[in-house]
């Protein structure tokens, strides 16, 4: 193992990289390198002093006004939850009107893709990191082969932790360094897609950089595309985000809803953002991304368990932009439910850790992305784990009301709280599922149907899963809960 602490970072610049000091720098940067030259923008710390007082200062409040002004304390808190529910209802309409246009999406047909002239492509690299997945390394191989670029300006670099044996194996014995190369990392924690991704930066050749799960399968023509696509966006764009789709959207009903829900995130809503000057949060593969911008801003925090969503933060706020592409990587849905949960709940905590990082700075923030971003970057980094948490809270309230009706329910429900709140229920319950279908009918996917229309049941778990990343955030922030793929019939 090689000791990432205490080592000389200036070697990455003119070492090595076969050497053990190489190694070791590049291992320490991976690690430090965000925290040690912006630490205000890493979240190996999850909670700031300032930030720990002021939530615990609001929660003794809030409980010593729970303790002797119950009735009103109530109505205020349901008062500001329904608030936020409608305004998280309205903003998520906005987007997806906005991505209802064609021309909110970037789109390169084949032809102009394939027209590239080979010797004018920029050099390219694919980081793959993967974590005791030795059932997909095949898919892998197929994945990578299938890509349409020239081979001598593609570099694919296999990130393996050097520790994990059993996949590293089953790689070698695949034959997979015939198609990519198999790059070690060395054991350190924390144990992270972003460490990982990291320390590959530091081996790869590319001007262009993007990421790959070992299970997906891109469109061929993804990375031409990607490049024709910068080429018609002014220079200041930092990243092509190409849409994300799974191969087992049928295998069962999780993976229908899973599958419905990414139809609409980024057919539409992802699409949406676009053409607005917020923060578009970047999906775990397929951001496909300028290395000279990845220098610029710092590369990946390897302690944010959402690092594709935080960067897509720090993109925004340093005056870049990201433009979403017409071109779909095929992964495979988690068709457990446990599985499933584990990932979602990543997900929002790292969500939450990227609300918290950002809101560091709040006033740098908002001069960076403006007001509106600013409000949306509140409602979907810290809005969706925290409306899915309260959806448990007031499924509970109303159950209690059809059940028994109790008089503290009705008293926390005046006029004025009750008809928002009414038509937060009604009508954004309906909106939403109205949006489910229309993203499945445009994205030609019939067979979703039964699962839009059963999509409360989807945010059960929406909701189990929100309450357990809310409790990690608190307990194990930094810590990756891994996913596990080749579950797919």
């Amino acid at each position: 193992m090689v000791n990432p602490e205490m080592v000389n970072t200036d070697i990455l610049v003119n070492g090595d990289r076969d050497s053990d000091a190489f190694k070791a720098a590049a291992l320490h940067d991976a690690v430090n390198g965000l925290r040690e030259r912006k630490p205000i923008s890493s979240a190996s710390v999850a909670f700031y002093p300032w930030q720990r007082n002021i939530l615990l200062t609001l929660l003794i409040v809030t409980i010593l006004c729970l303790i002797f002004f119950l009735t009103p304390t109530l109505i205020t808190l349901t008062l500001i939850c329904t608030v936020g529910y409608v305004w998280t209802m309205v903003d998520r309409l906005i987007l997806f009107t906005r991505g209802l246009d064609a021309s909110s999406i970037m789109t390169v047909s084949d032809e102009v893709a394939l027209a590239l002239p080979d010797d004018e492509l920029p050099l390219y690299t694919i980081l793959v990191p993967a974590y005791n997945e030795p059932e997909v390394v095949g898919d892998l191989i197929a994945a990578m082969r299938a890509i349409d670029y020239p081979k001598e300006k593609l570099q694919v670099l296999l990130l393996l932790e050097e520790d994990d044996l059993i996949t590293i194996e089953a790689a070698e014995k695949a034959g997979v360094d015939k198609v990519v190369s198999i790059l070690k990392v060395p054991a350190a924690d924390p144990r992270t897609k972003p460490k990982a991704c990291n320390y590959g930066l530091h081996f790869s050749t590319g001007e262009i950089i993007t990421i790959y799960d070992a299970e997906d399968s891109p469109d061929p023509l993804q990375l031409r595309r990607v490049v024709a696509t910068f080429a018609q966006l002014p220079s200041n764009t930092a990243c092509v985000q190409a849409k994300l789709a799974f191969h087992n959207g049928t295998q069962n009903l999780l993976t229908a809803w899973f599958t419905a829900d990414y139809a609409l995130w980024f057919s539409f809503i992802l699409p949406g953002l676009m053409r607005s000057n917020s923060p578009i949060p970047l999906g775990g593969t397929s951001n496909h991304l300028r290395r000279s911008v990845l220098d610029d801003i710092g590369a990946w925090d390897p302690f944010n368990v959402t690092e594709d969503a935080d960067l897509g933060v720090r993109i925004a706020e340093s005056g870049y932009r990201t433009a979403v592409l017409n071109s779909t990587t095929l992964e495979e849905a988690n068709s457990d439910t446990i599985n499933w949960i584990r990932q979602r709940s990543r997900w929002y905590k790292g969500y939450l850790q990227t609300w918290l990082v950002h809101m560091r700075q709040p006033v740098k923030l908002w001069r960076g992305i403006g007001t509106v971003g600013f409000l949306r970057f509140t409602i979907l980094m810290a809005g969706t784990p925290v409306v899915a948490t309260l959806n448990t809270v007031f499924w509970l309230m109303s159950l209690g009301w059809i059940l028994g009706q109790p008089e503290v329910i009705q008293d926390i429900f005046p006029n004025y709280v009750y008809f928002p709140a009414l038509v937060s229920l009604v009508f954004g319950n309906a909106a939403v599922l109205y949006m489910n279908l229309v993203a499945c009918r445009e994205t030609r996917n019939a067979a979703l149907l039964v699962a839009c229309l059963t999509a409360p049941l989807y945010w059960v778990l929406m909701s189990i899963a929100a309450i357990k990343g809310t409790y990690q955030l608190i307990m194990n922030p930094s810590y990756w809960e891994k996913t596990f793929h080749g579950l797919s019939n």
